[in-house]
């Protein structure tokens, strides 16, 4: 018996020694704004490209407003994720933490996503006169409204805050060391001219849309002066320009200004070069040819497998002339488990096969019971990876 006790003791210590021991892992601080708040900060981050997040997670004020204001998915994901590659340009993932916008309100940001009103117009919806504090143009009043809306669109569709913070000279507080604003700015415009009635549209030309953005972005950098917490940290601001609804890619950012710390003026705007292509398409073909041949030849080689198979799309990031990363889509209908693997040992060796090393590769093979597999190839990396559902 006694040995038996001494042999569980002996069991618990080794356990005890191998749990992973999170408080030795990870900072506890405290917030400045809130000083008897704790917070976490992880020490494990995976990648240098991704800030690390405060714990608790705090969700952003707006939360959840982005879904309705902005396009498409794929517009929603790069408006986030693009802002953080924004923000790196001023803001070492080395040095600060991530949080979600704190600062400005979710009421404020629908509001300053408003139209102007007249007198008129906020009697009639019921708005008070210091809630006029729309950030899109004023719709004249005409009894062709269609023409009042083509010449008036809405510039602005959504706003997105992100927070910085960085440790302050002790080591056991954090401070907000940053902010970092989108805006997500329309391309196209649609609209009703009466409730439940058709949607129209109206084109949006790139040089109007950036001249309506960066007066907007002077408005904005006014009233986060204006804000107490925001008084004296530096402001990032950068515009996004959001596709149509029917678009399969992406929209970018294409330009971004930092103010510095207590100053109200921009003073200049730096150029973001990045953009994305459909493979295939037309305006791939015009700007990088060999990239959407070597495309063509990939999916030639997957629809070899399925002979009546035709549908292999590619999204290509480029950052100016330099392919950085693809993402396939292969949706197929599967008949058996040993199909599908059969299917993705082949889609894999082609990826291998045909794109270059230095650009990262993913596939993604859905069918219509979900997804079926993926299949990551990392640049410069030799070895894929691979998984099957």
């Amino acid at each position: 018996m006694r040995k038996l006790s001494l042999l569980a003791l002996v069991l618990v210590l080794l356990l005890s020694a191998c749990a992973p021991n999170f408080q030795k892992q990870d900072n506890v601080v405290k917030t400045e704004e809130k000083d008897e708040e704790k917070a976490i900060i992880p020490k494990y981050n995976i990648s240098d490209n991704y800030y690390r997040t405060i714990l608790p997670f705090v969700p952003g004020e707006a939360r959840g407003l982005i879904v309705s204001n902005v396009n498409t998915r794929y517009d929603i994901n790069e408006f986030e994720t693009g802002l953080m590659r924004i923000a790196q340009q001023s803001f070492d993932p080395k040095t600060y933490l991530f949080r979600e916008g704190q600062e400005i309100k979710r009421n404020t940001v629908r509001l300053w996503l408003n139209r102007k009103y007249t007198e008129q117009q906020l009697a009639e919806k019921g708005v008070k006169a210091e809630n006029n504090i729309g950030l899109n143009p004023l719709l004249q009043e005409s009894d062709d409204l269609k023409d009042s809306n083509n010449k008036s669109p809405i510039y602005l569709a959504h706003i997105l805050e992100h927070n910085y913070l960085i440790k302050g000279e002790n080591d056991d507080t954090v401070r907000l060391g940053g902010v970092v604003i989108g805006l997500a700015l329309n391309s196209v415009y649609y609209y009703q001219t009466v409730k439940d009635g058709p949607v129209y549209e109206t084109k949006i030309d790139f040089s109007t849309m950036e001249s309506e953005g960066k007066k907007i972005a002077q408005e904005v950098l006014n009233r986060l002066r204006a804000t107490k917490n925001l008084k004296d940290v530096p402001i990032t601001i950068a515009l996004f320009e959001q596709q149509s609804k029917s678009s399969v890619v992406p929209g970018t950012f294409f330009t971004y200004t930092t103010v510095d710390k207590g100053s109200s003026t921009i003073d200049g705007w730096e150029p973001v070069d990045e953009k994305y292509f459909l493979f295939p398409s037309t305006q791939a073909q015009e700007s990088h040819r060999d990239d959407v041949t070597a495309f063509l030849n990939f999916k030639q080689d997957v629809e070899k497998y399925f002979p009546n198979f035709n549908g292999v799309i590619g999204r290509a990031f480029y950052v100016g002339d330099q392919f950085q990363e693809l993402n396939i889509s292969i949706p197929i209908q599967f008949y058996g488990k040993s199909e599908a693997i059969g299917f993705v040992q082949y889609v894999t060796g082609l990826v291998l096969e045909h794109f270059p090393k230095y650009i990262s590769v993913s596939v993604s093979v859905t069918s219509v019971g979900g997804p079926e597999a993926l299949i990551v190839r990392k640049a410069n990396e030799t070895e894929p990876f691979v998984h099957i559902y």
